[in-house]
């Protein structure tokens, strides 16, 4: 069975159009479905149907869609296991971090793995942990670097984690910010600047209130920790925010509650890592744990 008909058939799927695909493969369209063609043929099955919009599996390609996967992931684990081992590092490195990750704690260890392996080519993504996940389970990156969650599905592995402990806090002109203590009940007359409903901070806070019996009042939500805490600064309300984050426009306030998040590095189980990821993974280790590598 070809790989690249394997790969094309992969790529089709994730991107959900023919063209797409082939722009991420960098072929033509007509090479594109000429890869899947055959695979078609060799199987003696229609694979996906081509719609005016949209693109469909059929009942055969959806049986064969995780053997497919699991075809690839082994010969990337045949060529990581054959990769040299006189001490060079070489290729390339495709990671993806959240926004916060990428501006707060990725400096520092891109600082150090571009000094220590100048022969490695890193290509990196930024979005939201969720959708970090998503392009995960597409191999589109080795390493995802993100908040880490209760509901993480099975097939990931957590590499390394640290803590990053949050504190509610409001901004310095804000009437909250004149209490030495706030309890939740002072917070709830006030808007909530918060993150998404679907993210770990939300929930851990929504809780709260919910255990209280309480209103929280979301307003403006985001998943842009900067602009909540812009927000935060200028008085729109009150929010939640990593205690790395915290500056003169803010105030911290005494609520009694903690509010923890774990960040992590994950990868895909049963997916070897390649020399350069483990390299990463030793930096952000000796930084973010205090561990040497």
């Amino acid at each position: 069975m070809d790989s690249n008909a394997l790969k094309a058939f992969l790529t089709i799927v994730d991107q959900g159009s023919f063209s797409e695909a082939a722009e991420t493969l960098h072929l033509t369209q007509p090479a594109v479905s000429k890869r899947l063609a055959a695979l078609e043929h060799l199987l003696g099955t229609k694979l996906i149907e081509r719609g005016h919009r949209e693109i469909r599996l059929t009942d055969a390609g959806a049986r064969l869609l995780p053997h497919a996967r699991q075809i690839l992931d082994e010969i990337h684990n045949a060529r990581v296991a054959l990769s040299s081992d006189d001490g060079t590092i070489t290729g390339e490195l495709n990671i993806i971090a959240s926004h916060h990750i990428g501006l707060h704690h990725l400096p520092n260890w891109l600082r150090r793995f571009v000094k220590d392996y100048p022969n490695v080519t890193v290509n990196l993504q930024f979005m939201e942990s969720d959708a970090a996940y998503s392009q995960m389970h597409k191999r589109n990156a080795e390493l995802a670097f993100v908040t880490l969650s209760d509901s993480m599905e099975s097939q990931f592995m957590v590499y390394e984690q640290w803590s990053d402990p949050m504190a509610f806090v409001a901004g310095a002109s804000h009437e909250l910010a004149e209490q030495t203590t706030a309890t939740l009940a002072d917070l709830a007359r006030y808007p909530a600047l918060l993150p998404d409903t679907t993210t770990a901070t939300y929930r851990a806070v929504s809780r709260l209130f919910l255990e209280a019996n309480l209103p929280l009042k979301q307003q403006i939500p985001t998943n842009y920790l900067e602009t909540i805490k812009m927000m935060t600064s200028v008085g729109l309300g009150w929010s939640v925010l990593p205690v790395s984050m915290a500056d003169e426009s803010l105030r911290q306030l005494d609520t009694g509650f903690a509010v923890n998040r774990v960040l992590g590095a994950v990868g895909l189980s049963g997916r070897q890592l390649s020399q350069a990821a483990r390299a990463m993974l030793n930096i952000v280790r000796d930084e973010e744990t205090g561990t040497p590598s």
